[in-house]
Parts: structure tokens; sequence; C-alpha cells
């Protein structure tokens, strides 16, 4: 009978990544904050006196722009891993001007909204309407800013496909691929729920 090496390291095969794993429970506060918002939201248009009006059309469109620049962030890893150099940088910028975009007709639909007559003051719907979108502008602006960092690296460093910058480019998809996700919920919920 064999006995084990207590002071050999235990070994796992195909076991999370650390920062993988760290940004994946941040993950999981993000989802709660939104809950909490979410749930706020249907006490409070029960309670009566809720404003009901359609989002602007300009939310429509940034949907399809995350989305896009989602699908641009998966094909600029795809490209960097199968050392695709020219794609994985037109990619990576192709990601972050969609994800600008969808900041510009973020703001383009509150002043649509804003127009309308709904504001901050007029009706705690409307409230609700500001504070969920603007909290997801933010974590979007947290993921140009690292989509930015990725790009700075892709034209400053020589091009070498090492894990490190594998996996720092793993976490930056996986967070956009996140507050994509969460944007199509949201978006959902605010246009059915009313």
């Amino acid at each position: 009978m064999e006995v084990a090496d207590i002071n050999k390291p235990l070994t796992f095969r195909n076991r999370i990544h650390p920062w993988l794993f760290a940004l994946w429970i941040s993950f999981a506060s993000i989802i709660m904050m939104f809950g909490a918002l979410m749930s706020a939201y249907i006490v409070k248009s029960a309670a009566g006196n809720w404003l009901e009006f359609g989002l602007p059309s300009q939310f429509y469109i940034s949907t399809g722009l995350i989305l896009s620049s989602s699908v641009c962030i998966h094909l600029a890893y795809k490209s960097f891993v199968g050392k695709r150099e020219s794609s994985f940088k037109a990619f990576l910028f192709a990601a972050l001007a969609l994800g600008i975009s969808f900041i510009v007709f973020q703001y383009l639909g509150y002043q649509n909204m804003f127009a309308a007559g709904v504001d901050l003051k007029a009706n705690v719907s409307g409230s609700f309407v500001y504070l969920i979108t603007g909290l997801h502008v933010l974590h979007v602006m947290g993921g140009i800013t690292a989509i930015t960092v990725a790009l700075i690296n892709a034209f400053l460093l020589p091009f070498i496909t090492t894990e490190k910058r594998k996996i720092r480019l793993k976490l930056v998809c996986h967070y956009w691929h996140f507050v994509d996700i969460l944007w199509i919920y949201l978006f959902c919920f605010l246009l059915f729920y009313k």
C-alpha cells in the first residue's frame, strides 16, 4: 500500500484559474445588487401611482450594439489563441467601438426619456429606469476600460500568445459577455414588466 506524501502539493486537472474564480464571485455580487433593485421595482410598481411609458428606441439600438460587441470580443479571443494578429486587433478595436456606441445610445435614450417628461422627479418608475440602466452603464464603462487596456497591450507588446496574456484576455471576455447578458436581462425586464 502506497502512503501519500503530505509535503507534496495537490494538483488538479482542469481547475479554474483563481482570477477567473474571483471574477465569477464578483458577478454574484453584481447579480444580487441588480436583483435587489428589480425586487424594489416590482414592489414599488404594485403600490400604485406608477407611470407606464415605453423604453426609447435608442435602447433597442444599444442592445444590438452590445450584442455585436460581445461577438467581436469573442472573435478577438479566438483570433489571439489562433495566432492571427491582425484579426485579433481588428476585432478588439471593433468591440471597443461598439461598446462606446452602446453608451452613446444609452445617453441618447436618456435624453429622449427626459424630453418626453420622464425624469427623476416626475415619477418613481422613471427613477428606477434611470438607476437600473445607469448602474449597468457604469459596469459597461469598467469593461470598456479593460478592453482599452487590452487594446493598448495588443499594439505595444510583441504578439506572443502566453498563458498569462490568454487568461487576461479571457477575463476581459468573460466580463464583457457578463455585462452583455446582464443588459439583455435588464432590457427584457424593463420592457415586459409593467
